[in-house]
């Protein structure tokens, strides 16, 4: 049975920091998916999409549907072109992971059509894989969304910030009002929190698994596009990563 994880949170909380470094520990074949349109999770895992000759969902259907405008005679369906794209075009293939990412959107619009294939896909292509992650964009927006609608593991990634604390009950409202069903809610503290505001996550009604620890490699592991992937085993945020882990069904 595939398991389905989802991370969650305000922009800056560090969501893809999270979904790179849980990768690490997930018993492989781990399928990560970007939501993301800045292609940040691709960046912190060393995935270069140009060189392999990889491209986004959004690219890859931008160039279906302009293949259509011009009339050009495919006698595939689209939705069939696109599933098989994904798959050959759009699917990074690393070792103990692969990865696919949304992108930015190269059309005037919503991102509707490219949500909706993956919102059609993403079953099809878990049933391949140990473990599913999903790092979602910012806010609470991709919830309505309602791509990925069977959760077992929703992580949500907080900040210390009154906006944060009150994104925790919005998340499960919205998630309430769309059908988006989880098994687990887990909080999670980035490496701003102190032990004070840390009390407000302890005494928020929901599990609270711990934060991650701040990590000065891990900083200049972004800042030099290293991958996460090859922080030392005693990284403090890596260990952080496993001892949150330990708390819940993975340890």
């Amino acid at each position: 049975m595939t398991r389905k994880i989802v991370s969650t949170g305000r922009g800056g909380a560090g969501k893809s920091t999270f979904v790179a470094l849980i990768a690490r520990c997930l018993n492989p074949p781990t399928l990560l998916i970007d939501l993301d349109p800045d292609l940040s999770l691709a960046d912190m895992l060393g995935a270069d999409f140009r060189k392999e000759k990889k491209r986004t969902v959004s690219e890859a259907l931008y160039d279906v549907i302009e293949i259509r405008r011009r009339g050009a005679n495919v006698s595939i369906p689209t939705h069939e072109l696109m599933e098989s794209l994904l798959w050959s075009d759009c699917l990074y293939e690393d070792v103990g992971f692969d990865l696919i990412t949304l992108g930015t959107k190269l059309t005037e619009g919503c991102y509707c059509p490219p949500d909706e294939l993956l919102r059609r896909t993403i079953p099809k292509l878990a049933r391949s894989y140990t473990n599913v992650v999903v790092d979602s964009p910012a806010g609470v927006e991709h919830l309505n969304r309602n791509i990925v609608s069977d959760i077992d593991d929703l992580f949500v990634i907080c900040d210390p910030s009154e906006k944060s604390l009150k994104h925790i009950g919005r998340i499960k409202e919205i998630m309430k009002q769309v059908g988006v069903r989880y098994n687990h809610f887990y909080l999670v503290a980035n490496y701003e929190f102190d032990e004070e505001t840390e009390e407000y996550l302890r005494n928020s009604g929901e599990v609270y698994l711990g934060k991650i620890d701040y990590d000065a490699d891990l900083e200049q592991y972004n800042l030099k596009g290293k991958s996460l992937l090859e922080l030392p085993e005693d990284s403090p945020a890596f260990l952080s990563i496993k001892r949150i882990l330990t708390k819940t069904s993975y340890g």
